[in-house]
C-alpha cells in the first residue's frame, strides 16, 4: 500500500504508546522530540521510561487509554495486545502505528535525519527497516559533510 508522506505538528497533542520496551522507547523519544504529550501503558517498563517526561501507567492496555488521544502506537511484545490497540484506535478514527505489523498501520514512522532546520524522512513501506536505516546513515554523512564544507567555505571568504 502506498503511503502519503507527511510531517505532523504534534506539539502539545496527546499520544498513546502501548508498550515500554526498546521499540516503544524509540517511538516515545521521537514523540517527545516533536513536543507530544505522551502516555505509556505497559505492565513493566525499561528503567529509561522513569526518566522521561511521560505519563507512565504500569498496567495492561485498556480501551479507555485511547480516550482523547490524537495518535496511538502499539509497540508491545504481545501480538494480541498490539492488534487490540490497532482495532480500537481504528474504530475511534485515531491513526495508529503497529510496530510488528505494517499491514495494520495507518502510518509508518520513517527513519529520520535532522541537521538544523533540514529534516529528511526515509521509508521502505515497512518492508525493509534495515535499508531505511542504512539510507539514513548515508544521508547523515552527506549532511555532516555538507555542514563541514559550508563552514569551510564561510571561513575562507
Amino acid at each position: 500500500m502506498p503511503f502519503y508522506p507527511i510531517f505532523l505538528d504534534l506539539a502539545g497533542r496527546p499520544a498513546l504508546v502501548a508498550g515500554a520496551g526498546k521499540v516503544a522507547l524509540r517511538k516515545v523519544k521521537g514523540l517527545l522530540e516533536a513536543g507530544a504529550r505522551v502516555t505509556v501503558v505497559a505492565p513493566e517498563a525499561l528503567p529509561e521510561f522513569e526518566r522521561l517526561a511521560v505519563r507512565l501507567r504500569k498496567r495492561r492496555f485498556r480501551r479507555s487509554d485511547l480516550n482523547g488521544m490524537a495518535l496511538a502506537f502499539a509497540a508491545t511484545n504481545d501480538r494480541k495486545v498490539n492488534r487490540a490497540v490497532a482495532l480500537e484506535a481504528k474504530r475511534r478514527g485515531i491513526p495508529v502505528n503497529v510496530a510488528d505489523c505494517p499491514e495494520e498501520c495507518d502510518f509508518l514512522v520513517p527513519a529520520r535525519v535532522r541537521s538544523g532546520e533540514v529534516q529528511i524522512a526515509v521509508s521502505t513501506g515497512g518492508r525493509s527497516p534495515r535499508l531505511a536505516v542504512e539510507l539514513r546513515r548515508k544521508l547523515e554523512s552527506i549532511l555532516a559533510h555538507g555542514t563541514r564544507q559550508s563552514r569551510i567555505e564561510k571561513d575562507t571568504r
